[in-house]
């Protein structure tokens, strides 16, 4: 775990704040319906993100190792589910 702390960079944080405020510019009204399948996806990528983000940060700055998912294939998987996630997005 020690290579990892080295590889995450800081502009990691960067990328979860301006991460939070495009979820809140992006996300728009929740009509009277319910939320659209936009929002539903969006907020799914925002949680799995903000998931990453944290985990990352906890890594970097405080030394702290994930007590749960240790190896890399969580994280990996979760990436690419994001990713599967924006494409769903534009269907």
């Amino acid at each position: 775990m020690v290579h990892v702390r080295k590889v995450v960079p800081y502009a990691l944080m960067v990328v979860v704040a301006t991460g939070i405020y495009l979820f809140t510019q992006a996300f728009g009204p929740i009509s009277e319906e319910g939320m659209s399948r936009f929002q539903i996806l969006l907020s799914i990528k925002a949680f799995l993100g903000l998931w990453l983000g944290i985990r990352g940060i906890n890594q970097k700055l405080f030394g702290i190792n994930p007590w749960l998912f240790k190896s890399h294939i969580f994280p990996f998987t979760l990436v690419v589910i994001i990713i599967a996630l924006s494409q769903l997005m534009h269907l």
